[in-house]
């Protein structure tokens, strides 16, 4: 592919390449990076020498047992480099530390007894991340990633409406930079569950994917068309849990009667299972074991629901990958074949032929990786910002 520009411009451009192909696939040797690229094998080894100079990348012989002839050296992505990931919700408050290389190094969960304020959870924020600073000493920190749950302003990070934590055009990027001295970047917990699982879960290698995510904070969701994140005019796209799905006058958490989110609840079927709020894979483990009729009764209504929701999906979007996060995934997992014919019911037939429906595959650390994601993109597009960390 040619690149115009000034020889500077396709010099970060072709460092970009590297750079992000070595982020989404892993370690990958000279020859397979000048395969991949085009360019040829000094070019490649220039740019991976110009990207270890730059800390971001290390160079380590491969494993060449069994194998005849002079090996390629393997270019890896530097382990210390690394973001932070936040993701508050209405009974959890998870912060983590995410490697450049896709690791996750440290998850911190705070639990809260009541619904936090966003001056709560910066307070919090801030408190870890400065609790961590002899562990982010050895690091390199680009930048914090936060995941809401609710409609982001992600040109300034600003909170329009978070309507399960209660927060309304809050601001959160600007004051948790003041107090980390990071940059941060805010949006959408589904939007970037979508990006996630696009990048590196169910939906790698394709190009066209839509993910909706249940959990505590209610029903979320994301559209990957052509590879690329489908934002909207102001990032609000993909809020699939306010579609409206049957006549009933139960309402969501925008006042809206009938709705995906109105409908198919983690709240209903924790009740029907006497628990309380519990932990992810608590009330996956709960739900998948329990077989009653009142519990298989709830499960399949919901299950309807979610397929009518997930065919107007498939004739909107004609995705090849449908991928469901959080109790979603518990959902589909306790009977695949109702939530089946539920979509089938619905859809176009020949768009149907080529989706899949899956569970997200990247599980707990989803939204860390996907939070991550967004503090690494500007590093990703211009790795010679890494001179300036």
């Amino acid at each position: 592919m040619a690149i115009g520009g000034t020889a500077e411009d396709v010099r970060r451009a072709n460092l970009s390449a590297i750079l992000t192909l070595l982020y989404r696939n892993g370690p990958l040797s000279r020859a397979a990076l000048a395969t991949r690229t085009g360019r040829n094998r000094s070019t490649i080894g220039s740019l991976v020498g110009d990207l270890g100079e730059l800390g971001l990348v290390e160079e380590r012989d491969p494993d060449t047992m069994g194998r005849v002839g002079r090996p390629s050296p393997v270019a890896h992505l530097r382990p210390e480099v690394a973001a932070i990931a936040v993701n508050p919700e209405i009974d959890l408050l998870t912060i983590g530390l995410v490697g450049l290389d896709g690791g996750v190094r440290r998850v911190i969960r705070h639990v809260y007894d009541r619904i936090p304020t966003t001056a709560e959870v910066l307070s919090i924020t801030s408190a870890v991340i400065s609790g961590m600073a002899m562990e982010l000493g050895s690091m390199r920190v680009v930048g914090i990633g936060v995941a809401v749950p609710g409609q982001i302003r992600t040109s300034d990070g600003l909170v329009r409406n978070a309507p399960h934590l209660n927060w309304h055009d809050e601001p959160f990027a600007e004051p948790l930079a003041e107090a980390t001295g990071y940059p941060v970047h805010v949006a959408n917990d589904a939007a970037l569950g979508a990006l996630a699982e696009h990048e590196f879960g169910a939906g790698r290698g394709s190009q066209h994917l839509v993910y909706l995510n249940g959990g505590a904070s209610g029903i979320g969701g994301g559209v990957i068309t052509g590879g690329t994140l489908l934002g909207g005019t102001a990032g609000h796209a993909g809020e699939f849990g306010h579609i409206r799905i049957s006549s009933s006058a139960t309402v969501d958490s925008a006042g809206i009667s009938g709705t995906l989110e109105a409908e198919v609840t983690r709240l209903e079927l924790l009740e029907a299972l006497g628990l309380e709020s519990v932990e992810p894979a608590q009330f996956a483990e709960a739900l998948l074991a329990d077989r009653s009729a009142p519990v298989r009764k709830i499960v399949h209504r919901q299950l309807g629901h979610l397929g009518s929701a997930l065919a107007a999906a498939i004739n909107i979007f004609n995705p090849q990958v449908i991928a469901l996060g959080g109790f979603l995934a518990t959902l589909l997992a306790y009977d695949p074949e109702v939530l089946e014919s539920a979509v089938a019911a619905a859809a176009l037939a020949p768009s149907l032929e080529s989706v899949k429906i899956t569970a997200a595959a990247l599980g707990d650390d989803l939204l860390m990786i996907g939070a991550a994601r967004m503090a690494f993109a500007g590093l990703l597009q211009d790795p010679g910002s890494a001179a300036r960390v």
